[in-house]
């Protein structure tokens, strides 16, 4: 998967065109990713709204949000997207 300049004729990108049917994670630039990986960061951002800071709930999601960040950013969620809440932000910024 490239990160570069759109190439002309080339077809957009499918799901299938990333993880085929069957195919549960993918290595890109040398890591891991699995299928799910959005979802559950996502996911688990809108839960920070309802969770108390400190709590085992609290801790147990910013702790999955940090494990995924890395692997979010190999595929380049954040180059064209930005959070919202102040709250992930800060998580993203712990994760450099």
């Amino acid at each position: 998967m490239s990160h570069s300049p759109s190439q002309p004729h080339q077809p957009a990108v499918r799901p299938e065109d990333v993880l085929p049917a069957g195919v549960d994670s993918t290595a890109i630039n040398g890591r891991t990713v699995r299928k799910g990986s959005v979802a559950a960061f996502v996911s688990n951002a809108i839960r920070l709204n309802d969770l108390t800071e400190g709590t085992p709930e609290h801790t147990a999601v910013v702790a999955q949000m940090r494990e995924l960040t890395p692997a979010l950013r190999t595929i380049g969620l954040f180059e064209v997207f930005q959070p919202l809440s102040p709250e992930v932000e800060r998580i993203l910024t712990e994760v450099a």
